[in-house]
């Protein structure tokens, strides 16, 4: 049984701030993705800056907490952090955007999480050091001094604090995200830890021995007054983009749906963290961008193909084509993301029937738990150069996804690249490791061959040994402007070099450091 009150106070204090440093944690990487990327260097940056700010705090708590070992000091830090914590969120929506123009997806953030995030963890991380120097056991443990328990006393702080920290990291991800915006979370976390350690004045009488209760109330005064005008400035600073008509924090991305104009018609956009998604025109029925239109190609194969699979369905363009195209289609869509399928019917004109089926689920999780075969495989998951899941750039999915195709069944991807430089690293090795899957290949630069700039490509694997005939009347003269052009937009890859690029597997994808090569 505890000893007091005080006891209760502060490890329940110490659950609840390692709550509140694993929710922030995971938080700053949704946070710094919409700028940076979700890659392996926002997670390391994030990771790593929280490590150090709390090593740091735990070395300088504990030196801080011999000389001042007071229970209203505790409080403090606590109050201190909330406001830290809404601060916080002040400088993620108004520095960010800044810093994301001006640093690279490497250094960006690193910058980033030692500009805003370090502070907040490294005054949470004074917190452990302070409890286990005030923890006192329980009076039934009179056998031993005080001074020889503190290993006992130490590992109960310690204990509750990582309980906290498991709780902080499920809340985070499996309700708090899912339900409420990031600005939302952040705010409320920051007045529950301002609100938790003004309690800790008022109600333990721990201030009282040191100032009048005049002074003390006094003292808070200042703090009260700086959380209630941040607290104005971040609910009521106008923040509104023009043209946004939906804003939210999907499971996976920012997203966020903005009327605006492309090739001089009004347009819908899906955004999804801070790149173009997919966009409708609001006008006339035709697919906005060039690259989706790639996928008429199935028609040069099989043309009567019904049975269709379509990795990430954004706002659902293509499987929307699809459908249309044939009364006899059946489309199958993985998307991980929830909320798209409802912000497609709603906003993008999207109204399918009992022949699309929808599965919020990993497309390759999805392709090797089922043994469904297919006469169309479309891959469309790189909305951005700053987020390409590793997982579908490699030997195994391209082997999965051939061992998902009817005979004559066509495999078509959505991929993006430079293909001069030093920079042509990522989609060379990716061709590469397509071709060695897929002998039967052809691969489009939807811009053009000669740009030396970023550019989507198309890869087009045949599971059959037809191949196309760019002189043929069939390519020459149809009617389809993707398919006439496919000549002008064919890669030469038997002209190049393969021997020195590397084929990517799933136990070596450096994707995020290929993607550097070109982005910096």
């Amino acid at each position: 049984m505890l000893k007091n009150k005080k006891d209760i106070f502060l490890l329940v204090s110490v659950f609840m701030t390692g709550a509140a440093v694993l929710i922030i944690e995971i938080l700053a990487m949704r946070i710094i993705s919409p700028y940076f990327g979700n890659t392996i260097y926002t997670t390391s940056s994030v990771i790593g800056t929280v490590l150090t700010a709390l090593s740091l705090g735990y070395y300088f708590g504990g030196r801080f907490s011999d000389k001042y070992p007071h229970y209203f000091v505790f409080d403090f830090i606590i109050l201190v952090s909330g406001l830290l914590v809404v601060f916080m969120q002040f400088l993620t929506s108004f520095i960010l955007p800044i810093f994301g123009a001006l640093f690279s997806m490497k250094s960006g953030p690193i910058i980033s999480s030692l500009f805003i995030f370090f502070i907040p963890a490294f005054v949470l991380g004074l917190l452990s050091p302070f409890a286990v120097k005030l923890h006192k056991k329980p009076s039934g443990s009179s056998q031993n001094t005080e001074g020889d328990q503190v290993g006992s006393q130490s590992g109960e702080v310690f204990f509750w604090s990582t309980l906290g920290s498991i709780a902080g990291t499920l809340l985070a991800g499996f309700v708090l995200i899912p339900l409420f915006g990031i600005n939302a979370i952040i705010i409320a976390t920051g007045v529950f830890l301002f609100l938790w350690g003004a309690g800790g004045f008022f109600f333990l009488d721990s201030l009282k021995k040191h100032f009048s209760s005049l002074s003390y109330k006094y003292a808070l005064l200042p703090f009260l007054i700086l959380a209630f005008v941040l607290l104005f400035v971040l609910f009521y600073w106008p923040q509104k983009t023009a043209g946004v008509i939906y804003q939210k924090d999907g499971v996976y991305e920012k997203i966020k749906i903005v009327d605006g104009e492309w090739n001089g018609s009004p347009t819908r956009f899906l955004f999804q963290d801070r790149s173009y998604s997919a966009a409708m025109y609001l006008q006339k029925n035709e697919l906005v961008y060039d690259y989706t239109k790639y996928y008429t190609l199935y028609k040069l194969f099989n043309p009567n193909a019904t049975k269709a699979f379509v990795i990430g369905g954004g706002a659902y363009s293509i499987p929307k084509a699809l459908l249309e195209e044939s009364e006899d289609m059946q489309v199958d869509v993985a998307e991980i993301e929830p909320d798209l399928l409802a912000l497609s019917k709603k906003y993008f004109n999207f109204n399918p029937d009992n022949r699309l089926q929808d599965y919020t689920e990993d497309g390759r999780r999805f392709l090797s738990q089922n043994q469904k075969k297919y006469d169309i495989l479309i891959s469309d998951v790189y909305y951005s150069l700053f987020s390409i899941p590793m997982h579908f750039t490699t030997k195994e999915f391209f082997n999965l996804s051939k061992s998902r195709l009817e005979d004559n069944g066509v495999f078509i991807g959505n991929f993006g690249g430079n293909l001069y430089g030093d920079s042509s690293v990522l989609i060379m090795s990716e061709i590469k490791t397509f071709k060695e899957v897929f002998p039967n290949s052809y691969f489009f630069a939807v811009n053009s061959p000669k740009s030396q700039n970023i550019q989507n490509i198309i890869f087009l694997g045949i599971n059959s040994n037809q191949k196309i005939d760019f002189n043929s009347n069939e390519i020459v003269k149809n009617n389809n402007t993707i398919i006439n052009g496919l000549a002008q937009k064919n890669i030469k890859v038997d002209d190049i070099d393969f021997s020195q690029y590397k084929e990517l597997t799933d136990n070596f994808a450096p994707i995020e450091y290929l993607v550097g090569k070109i982005i910096d």
